[in-house]
């Protein structure tokens, strides 16, 4: 595994390094397949952050912590990401006992517009059936997904509902 530890606002020590190391690369014990850990800690006022961002097998893991300590932050991240990791094979198990079985649902809400875009990201686009983009949501916490469904090659929206459930938005052809 490929660790990268950056710095914003903060000097990254060989002691600092030594740690985000040691507590990043336990997670190989779970999953053999962790290609790139990137580690970011960041200082603002008075609040030391980290966030990091494992990379498995196409599949994005991230989790921040936040505290007054950039230690006690570590410790934080790496408590999420030992939630999330574990959350994520039990998901890959469970997948796999009803893999092919999908429901979807066709209705779309329309975003009202409040604001500007004041953050651009750019990824890339996995082939993966709506059950996988349902878990790589979940793991990176966020509410919806965009993703190319393997089925069809389409770009897919999979979003998380009110009720809890998710809808799958699909282009008409």
């Amino acid at each position: 595994m490929n660790i990268i530890v950056n710095g914003r606002h903060l000097e990254v020590t060989p002691a600092l390094r030594s740690y985000v190391e040691k507590k990043i690369s336990r997670f190989e014990r779970y999953l053999s397949n962790i290609s790139e850990a990137i580690v970011t800690l960041q200082v603002e006022k008075y609040r030391h952050k980290v966030e990091v961002l494992l990379k498995v097998n196409g599949i994005l893991i991230q989790a921040e912590g936040i505290t007054g300590d950039v230690y006690s932050s570590i410790d934080e991240v790496a408590e999420k990401l030992d939630r999330q990791i574990k959350k994520y094979k039990e998901k890959l198990v469970s997948h796999r006992k009803y893999e092919g079985k999908t429901e979807t649902a066709s209705e779309a809400k329309t975003p009202v517009e409040t604001g500007r875009i004041i953050k651009n990201k750019r990824f890339e686009l996995k082939p993966m059936s709506p059950d996988e983009a349902a878990m790589q949501m979940e793991l990176l916490d966020k509410d919806f997904f965009v993703f190319t469904n393997d089925s069809n090659g389409e770009i897919n929206v999979i979003y998380r509902r009110k009720d809890g459930n998710f809808g799958l938005i699909e282009p008409v052809k």
